[in-house]
């Protein structure tokens, strides 16, 4: 896809960007994209290795850490005193039968952790910040959220859909620019266990990323497939 880069620079360059979920996929190539463009990057993963991997191309502060852990995010809080843009994209997906979940609770408080309870503590610190700077959120969702609830996606559908209603709820009150990018299914390491996945077509994390980075300089409140209208009220 085209990017205007002259107003991409505009956008971004000298600006402070936090980036969640960056050391791999759609949070990689978004730091990589945009670091070519004069962005401040501050990237958080939990896969050293491969965040320092961006964090040496792109010249970005990181911190490794997993943000479901509060005692993380009380000290990325603690360590971000001024921010212009923050693109919430960290996220954990699971596919699985509610029979095969009966004892693993855990399934539906790892994704709360990660696709709720992260973004909403991190934007409780972050909207004076960005209120400051005239910034913007952009929240990496996706088009589950949109459609009907699906069979054996109940932990994962039930936390992105979460953290999208609250963001809406949200977005009236405060004074910088919230916007939401619902993404079909990418091509990203968080999709290799589902095995059905090999053979579906999927979005490239690269396009992805040129998606996000036009939000950063049309501001629009939402970014989605031009053919999710026709298929959200699809049953599954």
């Amino acid at each position: 896809m085209h990017l205007q880069e002259h107003r991409l620079r505009q956008a971004v360059q000298g600006k402070s960007i936090l980036i969640t979920g960056a050391s791999s996929g759609i949070g990689r190539d978004t730091a990589l994209l945009l670091a070519r463009y004069g962005a401040q990057l501050i990237i958080i993963g939990r896969n050293e290795e491969r965040l320092r991997e961006v964090a040496l191309q792109t010249g970005a502060r990181m911190y490794v850490m997993d943000l479901r852990e509060e005692k993380n995010r009380q000290q990325l809080c603690q360590e971000i005193e001024q921010l212009d843009i923050f693109i919430n994209n960290a996220g954990l997906s699971i596919h699985r039968s509610i029979y095969d979940s009966l004892e693993r609770a855990h399934d539906f408080t790892r994704t709360m952790g990660i696709n709720y309870f992260a973004p909403v503590e991190l934007m409780l610190h972050f909207i004076p910040l960005l209120d400051a700077a005239q910034g913007q959120i952009v929240n990496v969702s996706t088009i589950n959220t949109k459609f009907r609830p699906m069979a054996k996606w109940s932990a994962y559908q039930a936390s992105k859909a979460a953290f999208d209603t609250w963001l809406r709820a949200v977005a009236p009150e405060v004074k910088h620019t919230v916007s939401t990018i619902y993404l079909p299914l990418v091509r990203t390491p968080m999709i290799a266990p589902t095995k059905k996945y090999e053979r579906v077509p999927a979005m490239s994390s690269e396009t992805a990323a040129k998606r996000i980075a036009r939000l950063l300089y049309t501001k629009k409140k939402e970014d989605k497939p031009w053919w999710l209208s026709f298929l959200r009220f699809v049953r599954p």
